[in-house]
C-alpha cells in the first residue's frame, strides 16, 4: 500500500480567543495534515523533533494515539519542545508568537523507507532553515531518487517576509524538487510581493514545477498546469478557526491523489476532470477543519468521509 512521508516542525499550539487561553493542541504545518491523513486510514511516517520534556510527551502520546510511529521523531535531551501562542482575531484568523529552544544537533533520525509513488510532503520555514538544510536535502534527494511524488507547501509567514530575498534561492531549490506546489496568496505575497496567481506561476513557478495550486480563502482555489488552468469556488462556511485550513487542504489533495490512484508518471497528463475531484477533496477537508478549534479533521468526520468514498 502506498504511504505518505512528511517532514516538518512539531509544536504545541496554545490558542487564544479574546486574549484568553482557550485550548492547547499539538500542531505544525506538515504535522496537522498527517494527523488527518492517518485518521483517513492512510499509512503515514513522520520525520520531526521534540524535546525530552513534558510538552514532548504530550506530542509523542498524541502521535501514537493517531497511529503515527515516533521512530523518526528525534527526542533531543537538550533544549525544550517548541510552543506557539496563536491569537485568533475577529475573523478567527491566527497571529502567532513562537517560543523555541533547539539543541545544536538536529534531526538525528534514520531515513524512512520510501517506495515509488509514495508521497513525500515538506514545507514552511522548516524547509528553508539553514541549520537543517543539509539534512533536508538528503531526504529530498532520496525521495526523488525513489520516484515519490514530492509535495511542497512554502507556507511562508509574514514573520519571515523580511528574510525573503535571502531565502529565495532555497525556495527555488525546493520548487525544483517538487512535483506539486501549493500555497496561499499570502505566502506568495510574503515571498514575491505579488498576489496575482497567474503571474506568480508564469514568472516564478512554471520553470521549476508544472503543477501549481493557490488557495485564496473564501475566494476559492486556482489550479495551474502546463496544459490548462482552472478556478474552483470555496464552500460557504463561517469559520471557527482557520489555523489548520491550509494544512488540511494539503491533506485533502494528497488523499485525492491516493484515492484516484494517481501515480508519479500520471501527473504530466492529469486531466481537468480528475484534478477537479482531487481539489474537491482538499476543499472538503479544509472546510471541515475550519469549523472547530482543532488543527485536523475529527475521527467521526474521517470515518464518514472514507465511507462515502
Amino acid at each position: 500500500m502506498r504511504k505518505v512521508i512528511g517532514i516538518g516542525e512539531t509544536i504545541l499550539d496554545i490558542i487564544f480567543k479574546e486574549n484568553q487561553p482557550y485550548k492547547a493542541v499539538p500542531g505544525g504545518s506538515v504535522f496537522n495534515g498527517l494527523i488527518s491523513l492517518s485518521r483517513l486510514d492512510i499509512p503515514v511516517s513522520f520525520i520531526s523533533e521534540i524535546g525530552n520534556d513534558h510538552v514532548g510527551d504530550i506530542i509523542a502520546d498524541f502521535l501514537k494515539e493517531n497511529k503515527i510511529s515516533t521512530d523518526y521523531v528525534d527526542r533531543f535531551p537538550d533544549g525544550k519542545s517548541p510552543v506557539s501562542l496563536a491569537f485568533l482575531d475577529n475573523d478567527n484568523n491566527a497571529n502567532y508568537i513562537f517560543y523555541k529552544d533547539y539543541p545544536k544537533q538536529r534531526l538525528d533520525v534514520p531515513l524512512p523507507r520510501i517506495n515509488e509513488d509514495d508521497i513525500f510532503v515538506f514545507g514552511s520555514y522548516y524547509a528553508l532553515n539553514p541549520v537543517l538544510r543539509e539534512r533536508m536535502v538528503e531526504f529530498l534527494q532520496y525521495a526523488k531518487e525513489r520516484k515519490a511524488i514530492i509535495y511542497y507547501d512554502p507556507n511562508f509567514r509574514k514573520a519571515h517576509a523580511h528574510e525573503a530575498i535571502r531565502l529565495i534561492p532555497t525556495v527555488l531549490d525546493n520548487l525544483e524538487y517538487a512535483d506539486i506546489v501549493r500555497g496561499s496568496d499570502e505566502d506568495f505575497h510574503n515571498l514575491f510581493s505579488k498576489t496575482e496567481s497567474a503571474h506568480i506561476y508564469e514568472e516564478h513557478i512554471k520553470f521549476y514545477c508544472h503543477d501549481f495550486i493557490t488557495t485564496h480563502g473564501p475566494q476559492g482555489v486556482n489550479l495551474f498546469t502546463d496544459r490548462f488552468s482552472h478556478h474552483f469556488d470555496s464552500k460557504p462556511v463561517v469559520p471557527v478557526s482557520t489555523i489548520g485550513a491550509g494544512d488540511n487542504f494539503n491533506a485533502g489533495i494528497i488523499y485525492g491523489l491516493l484515492k484516484y490512484d494517481i501515480r508519479h508518471q500520471d501527473l504530466k497528463t492529469l486531466d481537468k476532470e480528475t484534478w477537479s475531484k482531487i481539489i474537491g477533496c482538499g476543499i472538503d477537508l479544509s472546510t471541515e477543519v475550519c469549523q472547530s478549534y482543532n488543527n485536523y479533521i475529527s475521527r467521526e468526520f474521517a470515518h464518514s468521509y472514507t465511507q462515502q468514498s
